[in-house]
This record gives C-alpha cells, sequence and structure tokens, in this order.
C-alpha cells in the first residue's frame, strides 16, 4: 500500500511530530511506500520529499502576512505543490495530521476529488475550536465554539486579539465540520474524550476511531524496576499544564520533586518553588527515560482537556504509575490503585492529598510497565490502523 502523511511540520515539535515519525517509520517496516508532505522549515529533517513542501509561512505582523493568511484557506502554492506530489506518488491513502493554518485543509479536499481514501489523526481540537485547545483566552477549558464558533469573537480567544480572532472564526467558517467530514472517510482519535467531543461538535459517530497513540515501546525499557525518593512531573511549564498548582502543592510536602521541561513560566515558578523541588530543565531521551524511569511516581496535573499525553504512557511503560488531574481524556489512562490515580483539577488540597497517598500505595512497576507496552506497542496499532485502513 502507498500511503502520504501529511503534517505541517517535520521535525520533532510536538506529540503530533513524534507520532507522524513513529507512523512513517511503521509504515515502512510493514513494507508499505510511504511519502511525507510538510511546510519547508529550516528544523525539518532531511527527506527526498521536501522538494514538494509549501515555502514557509509564519504568523506576524510584516510583509509576509498576507501571504500567512492566504496559507489558512488553502493557497495556490500548497494546492499546485500537492497535487504534483500525487501524480507522481498516486497514494491508496492520504493520512492527514497537524495541517491546519499551515498546510490547511485543502490538502484533503485535493485527495477526495481524485477518489483517494483520506484518513485523519486528530491530534487537537482544531476541529471543533478555533483556537485548537479548547482554553477561553488560554486560561480556563471552554467548550462553547462547539455549538457556535462564533464565540471565538466574543471572547477574543485568538491572543485577545479581535484581529486574531477574526481569522480564526473565517477559518473555521470556511472549514467547518461539514465540508472536512465530506472528503474525511475516517478520523483517528487518540481517546475517547476527543471522539465524543468531536461527535458533540457535529461530526457523524460512525467516522470517529479511537486509537491510543503508538508508543516506541522499545526505547521504553528500564533494567531494573528500582525506584528514587522522588516524584516528577515531564512537560511544558505553562498554565494551562497546571505545573503551577503542582508546585504550591509540593512546597506544603516533604518528598522531593523533580521538573523536567521548560517553558513560558519557568522563571516564575523556579521563584515560587521551595528547597525540595529541583528543576532540571530540557532533557534528551536518555535522561528522560532514567529520571522518569526511576521516580516513584509521575503527576500530569494538566487543567486543560488534554488527549492522550505521551508522557502517561511513557510513564507506565518504563513501569512507573501517574498521579493526573481527572479531566479530558487523562482519566482513561488510570485504574485506580493499579497503574496511579487521579484527583481533581486544580483543586490545591486534593492533590495534596492524592501526593501522599502515592507515597503510601505500593504499586506492582513490573506489572504497569508489561501491560502499558502491551497495550501501546507498534504491532497492536499497525493491526487496528491496517483495519481502519481496509474498511474504506
Amino acid at each position: 500500500m502507498k500511503i502520504l502523511v501529511a503534517n505541517k511540520f517535520y521535525y520533532v515539535r510536538g506529540g503530533d511530530c513524534r507520532y507522524v515519525f513513529n507512523l512513517s517509520d511503521m509504515l515502512s517496516k510493514h513494507g508499505h511506500e510511504v511519502a511525507v508532505f510538510a511546510m519547508q522549515c529550516p528544523e525539518n529533517l532531511p527527506t527526498l520529499w521536501s522538494k514538494y513542501f509549501p515555502s514557509e509561512v509564519k504568523f506576524r505582523v510584516n510583509s509576509s502576512a498576507i501571504k500567512a493568511v492566504r496559507r489558512l484557506f488553502g493557497d495556490k502554492e500548497t494546492c499546485t505543490r500537492f497535487n504534483v506530489l500525487l501524480d507522481d506518488f498516486r497514494p491508496d491513502v492520504v493520512h492527514l495530521n497537524n495541517i491546519h493554518s499551515y498546510l490547511s485543509p485543502i490538502i484533503g479536499e485535493l485527495a477526495h476529488r481524485r477518489g483517494l481514501r483520506v484518513v485523519w489523526t486528530v491530534h487537537d481540537y482544531k476541529l471543533v475550536c478555533p483556537r485548537y485547545d479548547c482554553l477561553r483566552n488560554g486560561e480556563k477549558p471552554c467548550v462553547a465554539c462547539l455549538s457556535n464558533p462564533k464565540n471565538v469573537l466574543r471572547y477574543r480567544c485568538m491572543k485577545n486579539s479581535p484581529f486574531a480572532s477574526f481569522l480564526a472564526y473565517q477559518e473555521a467558517h470556511v472549514w467547518n465540520f461539514k465540508r472536512i467530514e465530506t472528503f474525511t472517510d475516517a478520523f483517528i482519535c487518540p481517546s475517547h474524550f476527543m471522539a465524543e467531543t468531536m461527535a458533540k461538535g457535529g461530526f457523524t459517530k460512525s467516522k470517529l476511531h479511537v486509537l491510543r497513540n503508538i508508543i516506541d515501546t522499545d526505547k521504553c525499557w528500564q533494567d531494573s524496576n528500582r525506584k528514587g525518593n522522588y516524584y516528577c512531573y515531564l512537560g511544558r511549564l505553562s498554565h494551562e499544564k497546571g505545573v503551577g498548582t503542582l508546585i504550591k502543592a509540593a512546597n506544603t510536602l516533604p518528598y522531593k520533586l523533580v521538573v523536567i521541561g521548560t517553558g513560558t513560566l519557568e522563571n516564575n515558578l523556579k521563584k515560587m518553588a521551595g528547597p525540595n523541588i529541583e528543576f532540571v530543565g530540557f532533557k534528551q531521551w536518555d535522561d528522560i527515560r532514567r529520571l522518569v524511569g526511576d521516580a516513584r511516581f509521575a503527576v500530569v496535573p494538566s487543567e486543560w482537556y488534554e488527549n492522550n499525553p505521551y508522557s502517561i504512557a511513557e510513564s507506565q511503560c518504563l513501569g512507573t504509575p501517574v498521579l493526573c488531574s481527572n479531566i479530558g481524556s487523562l482519566p482513561e489512562s488510570i485504574q485506580e490503585g493499579e497503574n496511579g490515580m487521579t484527583f481533581k483539577s486544580g483543586d490545591l488540597g486534593d492533590l495534596q492529598n492524592k501526593i501522599r497517598l502515592m507515597y503510601k500505595t505500593s504499586f506492582d512497576y513490573a506489572r504497569i510497565a508489561e501491560k502499558m507496552r502491551a497495550e501501546c506497542n507498534a504491532t497492536v496499532y499497525y493491526n487496528k490502523l491496517m483495519d481502519i485502513y481496509n474498511q474504506l
């Protein structure tokens, strides 16, 4: 089978990019021909397919802003380059990922017009939320746009800017769910919560397939199940991640917290933190594997609707139980007392109590790792993905 994988970036920028590389590698290893389509960026990894990529656009107030705005709705350059790629590669399936704004959904429509099967893995809420993350002004969860996308104008959800919010609304209006659903044969949702949210936004349930993100389980391996005397946080240091609430809770407790990652709140969080909190900054995977694998447990304190983040699955693959907030898709990964626990999102007191309880609870670390590797390995994912491809 020949599969064309599309994503706006072709370097490891976030979870969507990691998924694209894992997906492409998995398909290639099973004998499929894989091509990629993305936007030109200096950070892109080398690929033979880069000659088809449309030029880079950036949404800034400068002379290139008009070019960036045109890209939202499907500019001539993107259409031309994608059509040439379709002519040359002749795929059986076009597998879309994060394509809004920098490529635009026009590529799915172009593929559909040729009678190609179109599959879309949904990494964020862009198909039902003009802001993409279901956060009102980036601060609190909001689903108002599921019923009326004009709410992005009412609340100025994009950078608190009337103009940016207007552009987001126009993009959502042009690429509305009816139009997108017309050219997409199947949506792959990494969580039941995502599938339910899309259904509330108008998408047909029969097209929504729940399939958890593929994990490279080979790299999630610990030689032993020894655990250190600390717990950890791994992720971006930003408001919606709930890390501020975690720091407040950790300051009141006698246990050591190791914070892995960087972000806009890093300096403020360091000023807040007491002596029992260590910030280790950005780390490569070998260090992450050691720090997370040796932790008593990991904390995912998010205060927004996470969509099956890698941090939970990878922690559990390493045999590390997870304490996470009970919001969005997060509770789907937790069997209380077996591989972790949940607490009420944003509730400082509940988080404090659950951290204490996690320290007192005995977990079967080897069993946690064994079960998660069995659920999220590439073979399981591949078989389920092929079922979806072949049903179309």
